[in-house]
């Protein structure tokens, strides 16, 4: 891995990829060993919900306290601590359904933990990463999410069959660890010169637009402008759309296998592997949009502005057809589809607005995506709820949930804020960098 061959910034972005990879194996892990757990004792539907949406509180909290440390203290140290304790918790918290209150503090802390990483995470990409290869980058740093959400539903299942739920927490802690170890092996800060960030990642100052003066300050002593950053339109646009894309992604991951069951009256355990198809097209696409979206910056097909605008445009307009279809879809098989076009054009999408960061503010790269991540969380929680309480009011209006009616809103909602974030997208954002 240390081979002098390959350039740092490579090892890098697969490290980061790795560490995305592995967060989302533990957070599929702990819905699959907790429900296990919690059935074999009875708890309630309500008791199960408050567990597991706790972790969620603990990861909205984090998000832009996580990119004031990035920024601060180094986002590779900050990775390095995040991952050491929500690897430490879940090795020695024991999985008891019947303690509530130990599993509500462990996963407060396993969120609040994850929610230092993603903020960590740009600010290193921002540091490494030069401007031609940031879509790709980040997309493939991202798409770790999806190809551990898809490992964790394929593999996690027989390890709590044969070895037992807590046996999950063991494996998460095991892998977290593992991890931590080749990041403090193999990481490092970027090389230090007259132009840090431009000497870090090969290239000349000159190719980072700029708008304004092209002093560059030390990071330790700059101060941070809030202000800027809150009343500044692109960054707005940014997590306007990291609200709409984490609220259909959540809305999904929590509610399709419930629209399998009931809505369409077919087993998960029936499908076999091809319920992991969403997710793996979402991994495929990721990629496919950070590709596509360098080939246009390197090759001067378009400028990144534009690059950003297609690639986020065409995303969430096509999952946003998607899931306004999905309910009409009757079979297995189509609903399927419906849902792997959804998830995967809104992972194409990733190539505009979540690269956008680092665009407009390298410097400041971290601390916009805690910014726009907490949007992102809140949007989870809110449309997770909201979805239960739209099937509750469709069983108090005598709809069946076989029926598409009952599903129609559910679906239409993130389907109809794809067009509007689309649209503010297009008009707010930018691809120059704006703050220096």
């Amino acid at each position: 891995m240390g081979s002098s061959r390959i350039p740092k910034r490579y090892l890098i972005v697969f490290l980061t990829f790795i560490c995305t990879s592995v967060c989302y194996i533990e957070r599929v892990g702990f819905s699959i060993a907790y429900t296990a757990a919690a059935d074999a004792v009875g708890v309630n539907q309500s008791s199960k919900g408050v567990i597991l949406s706790t972790f969620y509180y603990g990861y909205a909290c984090s998000q832009v306290p996580g990119g004031w440390a990035a920024q601060k203290i180094g986002g590779r140290r900050v990775l390095l601590l995040s991952f050491l304790l929500w690897s430490l918790t879940c090795a020695f918290v024991p999985l008891d359904p019947n303690r509530t209150m130990v599993l509500v503090i462990a996963r407060l802390l396993v969120g609040v933990a994850q929610g230092f990483i993603f903020p960590s995470i740009h600010t290193v990409l921002a540091q490494w990463v030069p401007p031609h290869e940031r879509s790709r980058s980040v997309s493939f740093t991202t798409s770790g999410m999806y190809l551990g959400a898809a490992m964790g539903m394929l593999m996690l299942p027989s390890l709590v069959k044969y070895r037992g739920p807590q046996s999950v927490f063991l494996c998460e802690a095991a892998l977290g660890a593992m991890w931590s170890l080749l990041w403090f092996s193999y990481a490092a800060d970027p090389p230090r010169s007259e132009h840090p960030k431009a000497t870090a990642s090969g290239f000349g100052e000159t190719l980072l637009p700029l708008k304004g003066s092209s002093k560059l300050k030390s990071e330790k002593t700059q101060t941070i402008p809030w202000k800027r950053i809150v009343m500044s339109l692109p960054v707005w646009a940014i997590v306007v759309n990291n609200f709409t894309f984490h609220y259909a992604l959540y809305v999904l991951m929590n509610w399709l296998p419930t629209y399998f069951e009931l809505g369409l009256g077919i087993s998960l355990q029936e499908m076999g592997s091809s319920k992991m198809m969403p997710y793996l097209n979402m991994f495929i696409f990721s990629n496919i949009g950070g590709v596509i979206a360098d080939h246009f910056v390197t090759r001067r097909i378009l400028s990144i502005t534009k690059t950003r605008k297609v690639l986020n445009t065409v995303g969430f307009i096509v999952a946003s057809l998607a899931l306004m279809a999905l309910p009409y879809f009757r079979t297995p098989g189509g609903a399927l589809f419906c849902s792997s076009v959804a998830l995967g054009f809104l992972a194409l999408g990733r190539a505009g607005f979540a690269v956008n960061h680092m665009d407009i503010a390298p410097r400041y790269a971290g601390i916009i995506m805690g910014v726009s991540n907490t949007a992102g969380t809140l949007a989870g929680i809110v449309g997770v709820d909201l979805t239960g309480r739209l099937l509750e009011a469709a069983k108090d209006a005598q709809l069946d949930l076989t029926s598409p009616e009952s599903w129609t809103s559910v679906f239409s909602i993130p389907g109809l804020l794809c067009v509007f974030s689309s649209f503010v997208f297009l008009v707010l954002s930018t691809g120059e960098r704006i703050f220096d």
